[in-house]
């Protein structure tokens, strides 16, 4: 039997017998150290670091063991124990309570800081995705830039929650996968409801003057995934919770861009599309729900591949209070990438560009609110401008970023020009995390200039001379990418036919 104790800094420590001295328990916690919700089959992970030699419980009679000192760097007793939850396990948001007996008897209680949940399967907890950048994570994984996003979600699709790690959930997306979703994007519905599956309709795939469409009717607004490949191009887009009950896919006239439109069922409620694209370079794509029909509208390229009449997006990293790095002699991110932006925006309306700039001025602009803003301009294509920083001040040189593979272009295509004003290359990163590179409506680059931190950069990049020569080095990396793109694709179609 627990016996009645004092809470102390997150402890609940029992009184000892007269003359007995209480152990002293540095940590009891769960790990991670933080809420959770768990489901059966899951491992509840849970250590307590005190004196050696004691016997420790947790949950009414689970053992903790004591660590070999050759698997704690030598220091003795810490305890440590895994609890796989069993279906009819209940704990609704309460601390893990320990027990601890000493060699001579002495008992006491502790408890952990984080709240525990045993979920109950037969009432499965859903939640809608709220706001227009919802997103899913592949795991728990945190950086600077965030965890490794799996993609973007439009609002309100529900999501089946199977568990919770400190403000992530995790998202049961078939019966095989899963994903996490912050808890700042989701709404938690009151218990009652089912979890999200679907039959699919017969889809239908048109174009109008400006893009093609393909439409899949569901009744529920699953979660999705999308990749765009290459070599063949080609948009693959995974429904999860969705079984196919599609007859037929009736294709109309006005497509321009999209080719062959199979399926595939991959799982028993995993449902794949993979719609072919006529030409190698994509241009970008949109996925939304109208109602619960699930539309992807693919976008074409532009009329004629070339600066002229090109709607090109120029992004001047930081702004205002968000300064970004800053060198020895004092030249800040926000300054530097705001001075080589508005040289780029007079190369390309030189050049006949018409062009949109997420800031003008020294102000502050939320990344999200920039994305939201190039969503509603649709521009043909985007260059973000960013200065490096390393602790070491040896490091030097510029360097492109891109998300997705299909977008690599465009980043080589900056890469090769950058290095053409004498700038050691850094490096063409691909995968890269960051909210500029996350849409999907338009081909993306990120370009880290040069290193602020290094002397010799940094003097470049003050220069309004080599600002400049920066400037035209990415105009010229646009128009190489352009160039590319009229290339011929596997299929034998001209990037550019649609200007014929």
């Amino acid at each position: 039997m627990l016996l009645t104790g004092l809470l102390m800094g997150g402890l609940l420590l029992a009184p000892p017998a007269h003359g007995q001295q209480a152990p002293l328990i540095e940590s009891a916690e769960t790990v991670p150290a933080t809420d959770q919700w768990l489901s059966p089959g899951d491992r509840l992970q849970v250590r307590l670091v005190s004196q050696s030699g004691a016997r420790v419980t947790f949950l009414n009679g689970q053992p903790l063991l004591e660590l070999d000192p050759t698997l704690t760097q030598g220091k003795r007793g810490i305890y440590q124990a895994t609890y796989v939850v069993q279906p009819g396990d209940t704990l609704h948001d309460r601390p893990i309570r320990f027990q601890f007996v000493t060699p001579d008897s002495v008992i006491a209680t502790a408890q952990s800081k984080s709240l525990v949940r045993f979920l109950n399967p037969n009432e499965p907890q859903l939640a809608l995705t709220r706001g227009d950048l919802a997103y899913l994570n592949y795991g728990l994984g945190e950086d600077r830039l965030g965890g490794a996003k799996l993609g973007y979600l439009d609002s309100l699709v529900m999501l089946h929650l199977t568990g919770r790690v400190g403000k992530q959930y995790r998202v049961q997306l078939s019966q095989t996968q899963t994903a996490w979703v912050p808890q700042e994007v989701v709404r938690l519905l009151p218990p009652g409801g089912f979890a999200p599956t679907s039959l699919t309709g017969s889809w239908s795939v048109q174009g109008d003057s400006l893009v093609d469409y393909v439409r899949v009717p569901l009744t529920a607004r699953l979660p999705y995934r999308s990749q765009l490949l290459t070599e063949p191009s080609r948009l693959v887009v995974d429904i999860y919770g969705a079984t196919s009950n599609t007859n037929w896919i009736t294709q109309r006239d006005g497509l321009q861009e999209l080719g062959d439109v199979t399926y595939e069922q991959l799982e028993p409620d995993v449902f794949r599309m993979v719609l072919h694209l006529r030409h190698r370079q994509s241009w970008g794509y949109h996925i939304s729900y109208r109602g619960n029909t699930l539309e992807i509208r693919v976008k074409r390229p532009p009329q004629k591949l070339r600066l002229r009449g090109l709607v090109v997006a120029v992004d001047a990293g930081h702004g205002g209070t968000n300064v970004g790095a800053t060198g020895a002699s004092g030249a800040r991110e926000k300054d530097l990438t705001l001075a080589i932006a508005l040289q780029l925006r007079q190369e390309l309306q030189r050049a006949g560009a018409q062009v949109l700039m997420t800031r003008e001025t020294d102000a502050t602009v939320d990344n999200g609110d920039r994305v939201r803003q190039l969503r509603r301009l649709n521009p043909d294509v985007l260059v973000s401008i960013h200065v490096n920083s390393s602790g070491s001040a040896t490091v030097r040189g510029t360097s492109t970023y891109y998300r997705y593979v299909a977008f690599r272009p465009l980043s080589v295509a900056l890469y090769e020009q950058m290095r053409e004003t004498g700038l050691p290359g850094f490096g063409n990163v691909g995968s890269f995390n960051f909210g500029l590179n996350g849409p999907t409506e338009y081909p993306n680059a990120l370009v880290e200039t040069a290193f602020v931190s290094n002397p010799e950069d940094e003097k470049l990049l003050t220069s309004p001379e080599f600002q400049q020569r920066m400037a035209r080095a990415m105009r010229t990396g646009l128009e190489q990418f352009l160039k590319h793109s009229r290339a011929k694709g596997p299929r034998g179609w001209l990037l550019g036919q649609s200007a014929r």
